[in-house]
């Protein structure tokens, strides 16, 4: 059985691999997505500059469970919503070494049906 420390090491692992590949620019920033066992997490960040420009987790949306689809499709509308107010469009997806499936994929639909393309 696999423990969740070492679980967690895999998935570093995978993120630093594709962190490789691709980065965040100031034309098309990257969507980063970070899930714990309670909340979803979303971060657009500028890896030229360094910086964090919008940001939304089921922590600030006060919702009782941040750990199911529901609550990512809502972190989803809530990043893009603040991200096309600062005049963001495009992004590169950033899905953080997890598999492209639940929550993350909930997050990654809500996000392009409010109107970021990725």
């Amino acid at each position: 059985m696999i423990t969740q420390t070492k679980r967690n090491e895999i998935r570093q692992r995978i993120h630093s691999r594709i962190r490789e590949k691709l980065s965040g620019t100031t034309e098309r920033p990257r969507l980063n997505v970070y899930r714990s066992l309670n909340h979803v997490y979303a971060q657009v960040i500028d890896d030229q500059k360094g910086e964090t420009l919008v940001s939304a987790s089921t922590l600030q949306a006060k919702s009782k469970t941040g750990g199911n689809v529901a609550a990512a499709k809502e972190i989803g509308k809530a990043i893009a919503e603040q991200a096309v107010a600062k005049g963001i469009k495009k992004v590169v997806f950033d899905r953080g070494g997890y598999l492209y499936h639940g929550r993350v994929k909930a997050l990654a639909d809500a996000a392009r049906e409010a109107g970021l393309e990725f």
